[in-house]
């Protein structure tokens, strides 16, 4: 365990560096490249300026901590309730203005990973992958007080990369078997942006899975997730507070987190979440956890 943890902290400590570091002091001198092209490359090289954006936040959360053990669901996995957390999302802009309406097309890929570093031999929990393809019309509203500032349409396939662990000679769609890790979802859905001046509203709303239903490993998970979201997220000062809810009326079942983040040094900021309800991640979409995290993220 101490091991995993002094890992943990030297990696914080090298992600500190990295975003201290100025690219520049390599000491490479571009001034008499005559060369434009190549000098604005290797410029972009040096500054590491490659067309990567943010997309959801990027975030390192050494501790985490809820009520009960995580559920095992091999013999040999031992988990606490402790943990870590650790969240890499980026997008990269790949076309504009196809339809004359001064849209932008995005591809986006977002990895988040539980990490149980307290535990003997440090296992990783669950990962779970998240690619996407979406388009960000920008609207100009100023009809209301909430101003609608943009809509966003999207394709999103979520799994967690488990193979199944089922016999199909045994199981009969759909699949019953308590033990199996497999788990993934694929569907289209609509973002409303919305703008009260520092507050920055998101409505949105997503289709059930366009997998076949009696092929899922997870078949009731809209009974979990539902269909919609609502998320604020509220700017004051140099402190940022966000508030979101999901959830199914007709099970009443969903979830709520909030998060505050703070700026420390370059890009880097104090972060701290609390989640309660279902589908903090695949594995556990179906368990009611409450979660408390501290840490650090490098966007917002």
């Amino acid at each position: 365990m101490l091991k995993s943890v002094l890992i943990l902290l030297l990696l914080s400590v090298s992600i500190f560096a990295s975003l201290n570091k100025n690219a520049k002091a390599e000491n490479i001198e571009l001034h008499e490249i005559e060369d434009i092209k190549a000098k604005k490359s290797m410029n972009d090289w040096l500054d590491s300026r490659f067309g990567l954006l943010p997309h959801y936040v990027n975030y390192l959360l050494p501790f985490g901590y809820t009520e009960h053990d995580y559920k095992s669901y091999e013999d040999s996995d031992k988990y606490g309730n402790s943990e870590a957390q650790i969240q890499v999302s980026f997008k990269i802009n790949i076309g504009n203005d196809v339809f004359g309406l001064d849209e932008k097309y995005y591809i986006s890929y977002s990895q988040r990973s539980f990490w149980q570093i307290y535990e003997h031999s440090s296992p990783f929990r669950e990962t779970n992958y998240n690619p996407e393809m979406f388009v960000v019309f920008p609207i100009s509203d100023h009809s209301s007080n909430l101003h609608l500032r943009s809509v966003t349409l999207a394709y999103s396939h979520l799994s967690n990369g488990q193979g199944q662990t089922h016999d199909e000679s045994i199981y009969t769609y759909p699949y019953q078997d308590p033990d199996n890790r497999s788990r993934g979802v694929d569907n289209f859905y609509l973002n409303f942006r919305f703008q009260y001046q520092t507050l920055i509203t998101d409505f949105k709303i997503w289709t059930p899975p366009i997998e076949d239903k009696d092929r899922s490993d997870n078949p009731d998970i809209m009974d979990y997730t539902g269909y919609t979201k609502l998320k604020f997220s509220y700017f004051k000062d140099e402190n940022m507070f966000t508030l979101m809810g999901r959830g199914n009326p007709k099970t009443m079942k969903g979830a709520a987190e909030a998060t505050y983040s703070y700026p420390l040094i370059n890009g880097t900021y104090f972060y701290a979440k609390v989640f309660t309800g279902y589908g903090e991640s695949l594995i556990d979409y179906n368990n009611n956890i409450t979660k408390f995290s501290l840490g650090f993220s490098f966007s917002r």
